[in-house]
């Protein structure tokens, strides 16, 4: 049994090594090499990439503090955070009411959640081009009602990138979240009426914490991928605007800086690990005053 267990886990072993570890390994390796002289990278240790990201080289050689890197990724972890936060708002009345439909209606709900994923993420993003855009569909509204003759364009600034994540990631709220509502008891929602809980008190104290675990999950399936997101900075950003997505992509293209660009993914892979382990053990910790309380 151990021996079939072993060469029928090796190839997802080795799929996981060639297609995740390496590739890390590999990127770590070029964040702590030197760039090359015409760009790119050369085989010779240095940390040199992850002083760039605090500190910049003076006149007359000697290392100033430099935030601007730092600036980006605070504003990347808004964002994210905030896009993650508007999600679970929008995302959580959404799941709730589509547990209240009928089985065939809740399967026909659930497809259109999930449509959006059949077309490509660059056409969902540039349809928010034209909605947000001058002479686009909301000033167009606003016109035609009378309440602005002219207006500055929606685009190029933070909220319009807020726009495009969260229209991009909410499906990934959604999902989680009603696969945890539909797992609720309903008994204890008629419970709490019957103790004369109001609906606001049934929802804070009994609805939201059993409904954590799909928050979470879906809070994880959103920040994450905002915290790379490249499409929304350089559409809906007008590239005026820097998040760590395309900041990596800059240096991997233009700029030929390959070990900064390492040192820049590395970073938002701490960031990333830091996020999963901080609800890990909280979920642990979760489960062991669960198992105690039994």
């Amino acid at each position: 049994m151990k021996d079939f267990r072993f060469w029928g886990l090796l190839p997802a072993h080795l799929l996981m090594m060639c297609t995740l570890i390496v590739p890390i390994l590999i990127i770590i390796a070029v964040s702590v090499s030197t760039r090359g002289a015409y760009g790119g990278f050369e085989f010779e240790f240095s940390t040199d990439a992850y002083r760039q990201i605090l500190f910049n080289e003076g006149w007359s050689g000697e290392m100033e503090f430099n935030p601007q890197y730092l600036f980006i990724i605070a504003r990347t972890a808004v964002l994210a955070g905030l896009a993650t936060l508007i999600c679970m708002v929008l995302a959580f009345p959404v799941a709730y009411w589509i547990t209240l439909q009928s089985a065939q209606m809740r399967t026909l709900l659930l497809f259109m959640v999930t449509l959006p994923f059949w077309v490509s993420m660059i056409v969902r993003v540039y349809a928010w081009l034209i909605i947000l855009g001058n002479d686009g569909v909301i000033e167009s509204a606003l016109r035609a009602t009378g309440l602005v003759e002219d207006m500055d364009t929606l685009l190029f600034n933070n909220g319009a990138m807020l726009v495009g994540m969260v229209y991009s990631y909410i499906p990934l709220m959604i999902l989680p979240v009603y696969a945890s509502i539909e797992k609720l008891d309903r008994a204890l929602i008629e419970a709490s009426h019957d103790l004369y809980g109001s609906r606001m008190t049934t929802l804070r104290r009994v609805i939201l914490p059993l409904c954590w675990p799909g928050l979470g999950a879906g809070a994880i399936l959103v920040f994450v991928p905002c915290l790379g997101t490249v499409l929304e900075p350089i559409l809906l950003g007008g590239g005026k605007i820097m998040m760590m997505g395309n900041l990596i992509q800059m240096q991997f293209g233009g700029a030929r800086n390959w070990p900064f660009g390492a040192a820049i993914a590395i970073t938002l892979m701490c960031l990333v690990m830091g996020v999963l382990i901080v609800n890990g053990l909280r979920a642990m910790r979760q489960a062991q005053l669960k198992a105690e309380s039994i």
